[in-house]
């Protein structure tokens, strides 16, 4: 293990009892007092519900398939960003003014909501548990779709969100990715604010950003503001999981999960979804924050969405990182293809094993991680240029590509997965890493600078 750990605390309040149906009628409950059930590292940031009344807020795309109602639906996008292709009909906004922190809470604390997830597992010795787990959220459109972390609401048997008016709802999971740790949400509501996301490729290092979120599950609607402290950060698990994410000094703790990251435009950039809150040498570590940019899951939620589930971008390529060694005998650094998926859009196009992949549309690529990130970026159908290095050419060659589709099938939610609780109980008295056994899916299943198939 790493002398350092990404990991936050994740509680619950355990009880032996099987966790009832979420009440979606009366309000949020007043703070109770918690008993505290052992620290457990893990990515999640959400955290144990004692209370409080959570938030809510709103955004727009119009939409209409499988996961969506027979209603037409839209997503919000500011002028600013770039407006990616996608399944979801966007409406631009003019978003070109800088605000105060202050005037974006203002206008977006109606946008942010609160997220209660009810888990039953079963512990160590066999018995099972009932639990509330809390997280954040926001409204992407204003008939109630809520986008938040997978994490926050994995094999919950009810989900509820409750609005900045302490409007308390039913929720239903109409997909999710757990490799980009994302799920959306449904509520029966109407005409709620929703955000507007932005692009968060403009994000520069030094730029003030502030988040909204529901820190501890009872400091609701909290503002907590910082800088944008690196870029394209990528975040290696020890089971070597990886996510490049953007990392922030803002403060972020657990109850932030899944909640926005803003820019002084009002715009959501990124999904708070993890923090660096200690090592093993037990040195205090302060203001590490991570935020999963916007960018990096806008076609996917549009797929969600529309089908209620995630179409992504397939070239059938397994890459790997070429190492800095190689480098030092004239390989230029890039993705090395491994393997090259029979009848994939990768073989048509002429991509050969040992080719290394250096650049995608013009920007450049250095490693198999930037090459996984590039390709998601885009929408299936999308036609990119690859520059790729060949042993014995003269010069890189310029290979057209046209993506194609990858289907992840509709998934019902797990009421509880025995072996991963027995597992977590295990961790918090080992002390063993439990990332090695997160169930997250990060990126394309790459590991140890390779990837899976993509």
């Amino acid at each position: 293990m790493n002398e350092e750990s990404y990991h936050v605390s994740y509680q619950v309040e355990e009880s032996e009892e099987s966790s009832g149906t979420v009440n979606t009628d009366a309000p949020a409950a007043q703070p109770k007092k918690r008993r505290k059930a052992g620290k457990l590292v893990a990515l999640a940031l959400s955290c144990a519900l004692i209370g409080g009344c959570l938030g809510a807020g709103g955004a727009l795309w119009k939409v209409s398939g499988n996961g969506a109602s027979a209603e037409p639906t839209s997503i919000l996008v500011g002028e600013r960003g770039a407006v990616h292709a996608s399944a979801v009909s966007t409406v631009s906004v003019d978003t070109g003014k800088e605000l105060t922190l202050s005037e974006v809470y203002t206008a977006n604390v109606n946008s942010v909501v609160g997220i209660t997830a009810d888990i039953t597992t079963t512990n160590y010795w066999g018995y099972q548990t009932s639990g509330a787990a809390s997280g954040s959220g926001f409204v992407l459109t204003d008939d109630g779709y809520i986008l938040t972390n997978y994490h926050v609401i994995e094999d919950a048997n009810a989900v509820s969100v409750t609005t900045f008016d302490n409007t308390s709802y039913k929720a239903r999971v109409v997909g999710y990715d757990a490799g980009n740790d994302i799920a959306v949400l449904k509520i029966d509501a109407k005409d709620l604010q929703p955000v507007v996301l932005g692009d968060s490729s403009t994000l520069t290092v030094g730029e003030t950003v502030a988040a909204i979120g529901n820190p501890l599950g009872e400091l609701t609607f909290s503002l907590t503001h910082g800088v944008v402290s690196a870029l394209d950060r990528e975040i290696t698990l020890s089971s070597g999981k990886t996510m490049t994410l953007i990392q922030t000094d803002t403060a972020i703790n657990s109850g932030n999960s899944g909640g926005p990251l803003f820019n002084l435009y009002g715009e959501v950039v990124g999904i708070t979804n993890a923090k660096f809150s200690s090592s093993s040498s037990g040195a205090s570590i302060d203001n590490i924050g991570f935020a999963i940019p916007i960018n990096q899951v806008k076609n996917l939620v549009s797929s969600i969405i529309v089908n209620g589930y995630v179409v992504k971008p397939y070239l059938g390529v397994s890459v790997t990182t070429v190492s800095a060694e190689a480098q030092t005998y004239g390989i230029p650094q890039g993705a090395a293809v491994k393997q090259i998926n029979e009848d994939s859009p990768a073989e048509e196009a002429g991509l050969k094993e040992n080719d290394i992949i250096t650049q995608v549309d013009g920007d450049e690529i250095s490693s198999s991680s930037d090459l996984v990130n590039k390709i998601a970026s885009y929408a299936p159908g999308t036609k990119v240029t690859l520059s790729v290095y060949r042993q014995g050419e003269p010069q890189e060659l310029a290979i057209h590509v046209t993506l194609g589709e990858q289907k992840q099938e509709p998934q019902q939610q797990k009421p509880q997965q025995e072996s991963q609780s027995q597992q977590s109980q295990q961790n918090q008295q080992s002390g063993i890493n439990p990332f090695d056994m997160f169930p997250f899916g990060y990126g394309y299943g790459y590991s140890n600078g390779g990837s899976g198939s993509f």
